[in-house]
């Protein structure tokens, strides 16, 4: 296989993916009611999309799944079956099928060959059954009034090659209808030296013998109905047939914006996409992304050197400097948009899960999602699916309650699931909550107390449900496959901490449970508060910080088993030297200032020794390169070319609860 057929099957296998997942959200959405005919419509393209560029790419086990799907589809849009529940569960659990068999396309990973013949066993019974009503005396009649052909004035717009369409493969494609009769139109055509390979000139009148129903020619045009000119009207009986012209139909390459051939059939749902959309390697934007990393380093190194010249001397080097300031930070915010993703492309695998689960458990389960167009960066979106997975698995099985117990206790038998997401300052929150039970305080310090986990005297709640995070910890009476094991809690919050994210519980009894993840908008660059320590310089992370102030010696005290507080407008903040926490040394300030922070719903007083002011700077990973340093999140680069740690506010937080749990 040469590169460029490489890259033409990355873009099948891509939009075959999201194609897949269109098909699997209007099958739920045609499971719970909806009847629409532009819904059917476009779950019976997605299939004809991928059956079309498996067929050109020669992935046969694919193009014979998808064609038994489409031929159902067909009849359910055509009004020939109804919609029942035996047809849309075969036709969700083949698009399972369907996603083994593209990774074994892809990637080589064999698809079980028993399973994919009893799905399409499964699909041609749905088809052979009883599942079909019978043609009604008005279809019978309708069907008998189907012309003995079509004629067919076929005029593609110039720029048909460049939404991704052939007109020979649509020709082909009409050949299967019937016998068919070709008279190419060539007045649009221009002299040789004028000729654009990328522009289409060539018309066509077409002759489709037989009686075929006029739905299925229309579908045929189905992806360039907005692209061309089409004229089809019935054929008379006894009419002299189109004056024929023999035409080689040979492949012609058709080229996408991205340089990618499209797969045959194939489409986007409107057909002006291709034109203002182009597919761009990730690697490619990570590349992108650095550079402008080493911009904004570069940028704070010049401001640092411009701040020992004489400003008034230099005027016009300083507005200069201001310049590359704000023009720096619209092209950072620029790329890192190219790599924002809506928090859609996550929340969409979750429709299907919670069906399939709630059936499986004897539950009735709706599913709610709130701000699914708040956009995350693609690297956050890839990493952020399995802990959300396992949080909704956990709030169907441990949560809510099954139908009578629900009913019991004065609520609806159906519960409901809400996955939100929402912008917060310098952070995305998603929050995963359930209307169930509620956690059960007695239950986990129980279990507690038979593992030996230390555990404060008098705990809070907060101080209860952090005990649920903690390794192997489960309250599960039987192990299953779903729960029971002790994993997954504390996997969930180290995945998220190792994102610079944190986790927070709250729950009440008989109401429900919700968990809060905060997340950084991006990986690459952050907004911070650059501190000076003794001789060295950190960085907090902008989005933590709440104020910053000089203490009063009044308003310090010290309490037994808890150290320093601080007294801030009424209230109590543990203050955290951070020359002591990172054994810096003695402080050198005569009157150190402290930075108020709240992290995991508790505030911090972090004692520093000086304020150098708010920088934008770049995140370099410290583990990849070194090793995972408690209390740090990563490191950066300053403008004089010393590295600068970056304080990991969450992580300071965690280790002083557990200190007052020991």
């Amino acid at each position: 296989m040469n590169m460029d057929m490489q890259r033409f099957h990355a873009t099948f296998f891509e939009e075959s993916r999201e194609g897949l997942e269109a098909m699997e959200a209007g099958l739920l959405s045609l499971e719970q009611g909806n009847r629409d005919g532009d819904l059917i419509n476009s779950i019976f393209r997605a299939a004809h999309s991928i059956k079309g560029g498996s067929a050109t790419f020669g992935f046969d086990a694919i193009a014979g799944m998808t064609h038994v799907l489409e031929t159902l589809l067909d009849e359910l849009r055509a009004g020939q079956r109804a919609v029942s529940p035996p047809a849309v569960d075969a036709m969700l659990a083949s698009v399972d099928v369907l996603r083994a068999l593209l990774a074994e396309a892809e990637h080589g990973t064999p698809a079980d060959p028993a399973a994919v013949q009893a799905m399409k066993d499964r699909l041609n019974a749905v088809l052979s059954g009883q599942d079909a009503p019978a043609a009604t005396p008005a279809a019978a009649a309708k069907a008998d009034e189907t012309p003995e052909g079509w004629k067919i004035g076929f005029t593609p717009a110039p720029s048909l090659f460049m939404s991704g369409n052939d007109p020979l493969r649509i020709l082909r494609e009409l050949e299967h209808l019937g016998p068919l009769e070709i008279a190419c139109r060539m007045e649009r055509l221009p002299g040789f030296e004028q000729i654009d390979p990328l522009e289409a000139y060539l018309a066509w009148d077409l002759g489709l013998i037989g009686k075929v129903p006029r739905s299925a020619v229309d579908d045929v045009f189905a992806w360039v109905v907005d692209d061309c000119e089409l004229d089809i009207q019935p054929m008379q009986r006894n009419a002299a047939p189109v004056e024929a012209v023999a035409i080689a139909a040979q492949p012609v390459a058709t080229v996408t914006a991205s340089g990618a051939q499209a797969p045959a059939g194939a489409a986007p749902a409107a057909n002006d996409t291709a034109e203002t959309s182009i597919r761009v390697s990730v690697d490619k934007i990570d590349g992108l992304i650095n550079l402008v990393g080493e911009l904004v380093i570069t940028q704070a190194m010049l401001k640092q050197v411009s701040g020992l010249l004489d400003q008034a001397q230099c005027e016009r080097l300083f507005a200069g400097l201001d310049l590359l300031e704000r023009n720096t930070r619209d092209l950072q915010e620029a790329v890192i948009g190219v790599r924002m993703l809506p928090v859609d492309a996550v929340f969409r695998r979750f429709p299907r899960l919670v069906r399939d689960l709630s059936a499986r458990l004897g539950k009735q389960v709706r599913l709610r999602t709130i701000g699914e167009g708040t956009e995350l960066d693609k690297g956050l979106i890839e990493r952020i699916a399995d802990p959300l997975v396992h949080l909704v698995r956990n709030s169907i099985d441990h949560g809510l309650e099954l139908p009578d117990a629900r009913r019991e206790a004065g609520k609806d038998e159906t519960g409901t699931i809400t996955l939100a997401a929402s912008h917060q300052g310098g952070h995305i929150v998603i929050e995963v909550s359930d209307d169930g039970r509620g956690l059960n305080r007695d239950r986990i310090l129980a279990k507690a107390a038979e593992r030996g986990l230390a555990v404060p005297e008098n705990p809070s709640d907060s101080q209860v449900w952090d005990l649920i995070f903690q390794p192997g910890f489960s309250t599960a009476e039987a192990v299953t496959d779903l729960s029971g094991r002790g994993v997954g809690m504390d996997v969930v919050r180290r995945n998220i901490q190792a994102l610079g994210g944190e986790v927070q519980l709250e729950s009440a009894s008989g109401s429900g449970t919700r968990v809060v993840i905060r997340l950084p908008l991006t990986l690459a660059i952050l907004d911070g508060m650059g501190v000076s320590v003794g001789e060295e310089t950190l960085i907090l992370p902008l989005g933590y910080v709440l104020e910053a102030l000089q203490p009063q010696a009044e308003d310090v005290r010290t309490v037994a088993g808890d150290g320093r507080v601080l007294r801030v407008r009424g209230e109590y903040l543990p203050i955290v030297s951070l020359n002591d926490y990172y054994c810096y040394g003695q402080s050198s300030a005569e009157d150190p200032l402290v930075v108020v922070v709240e992290a995991d719903g508790q505030k911090l007083a972090l004692e520093v020794d000086e304020l150098i002011g708010q920088q934008q700077v770049v995140v370099k990973n410290i583990e990849n390169n070194y090793r995972r340093i408690d209390g740090i999140s990563g490191a950066t680069i300053l403008g004089d070319g010393r590295v600068a740690l970056i304080v990991d506010v969450g992580g300071l937080v965690r280790a002083r609860r557990t200190l007052q749990a020991a």
